[in-house]
C-alpha cells in the first residue's frame, strides 16, 4: 500500500464523509493541532518519567486520536462510526490532577515554563493544547463539535500544567516562578 495518494497536491483534502475542503480549513487546523499535541505527548512519554505517567500519557494519546477523528469528520455527511469520549475520560484527568496536587506545594506564584527538559516539553504541549482548544471552540461556533471534545482539551491543558509541576518536584528541580518587576 502506498502512503501517498496525490489527491492533496492541489491544496485540498477530504474529511471523513468525503467532503473536500482546502487544507487551511478550520476543521483541518483543529485536528492538525491535535495531531501536533499528540506528537508532543509522545515526546514526553519517551522521557525518563514514572511508568504511571507514561501509561496515562499513552491513554491520553488514544483519546487524542478519538478527538482528531471526531474533528476530521463532516458532521453532516459522515456515516462512519467514530469512537466517543466519555465523561470518565475527563474525570480521569481531574482525578490525576487532584492526586498530584495533594503532594505538590501550594501554588502561590505564576510558574514560568522551564525547570528541566521534560517539564519544558510539558509546557510546550500545554500551549499546543490551548491552541487546539481555541481552534475547536471557534469551529464549534460554526459547525457541530461534541462538547466533550472542548472540555477534554481544556482539562488536558490543566493536566499538562500540573504534570509539569509534578515532574519538576519529582526531579527535585526548583520551580521557575514569576516574580513581577514592580
Amino acid at each position: 500500500m502506498k502512503i501517498y495518494t496525490k489527491t492533496g497536491d492541489k491544496g485540498v483534502t477530504s474529511l471523513i464523509g468525503g467532503t473536500r475542503v482546502p487544507k487551511y480549513h478550520l476543521r483541518i487546523e483543529c485536528y492538525g493541532t491535535v495531531d501536533e499535541l499528540n506528537s508532543y505527548i509522545g515526546l514526553i512519554m519517551c522521557q525518563d518519567i514514572a511508568s504511571h505517567h507514561q501509561k496515562l500519557l499513552k491513554e491520553i494519546q488514544d483519546r487524542l486520536f478519538t478527538v482528531g477523528a471526531s474533528l476530521a469528520a463532516d458532521p453532516e455527511k459522515s456515516r462512519m462510526k467514530i469512537p466517543d469520549l466519555h465523561e470518565s475520560d475527563i474525570n480521569l484527568l481531574e482525578k490525576e490532577m487532584d492526586d498530584m496536587n495533594e503532594v505538590l506545594p501550594e501554588l502561590k506564584h505564576f510558574v514560568l515554563p522551564g525547570g528541566n527538559t521534560v517539564v519544558s516539553y510539558c509546557h510546550i504541549a500545554r500551549c499546543i493544547c490551548r491552541r487546539a482548544e481555541r481552534l475547536t471552540v471557534h469551529l464549534a461556533s460554526e459547525s457541530f463539535v461534541d462538547e466533550k471534545m472542548t472540555i477534554y482539551l481544556n482539562r488536558l491543558s490543566d493536566y499538562l500544567f500540573v504534570l509539569a509541576r509534578k515532574l519538576n518536584s519529582d526531579a527535585k528541580t526548583e520551580e521557575n516562578i514569576w516574580i513581577p518587576r514592580l
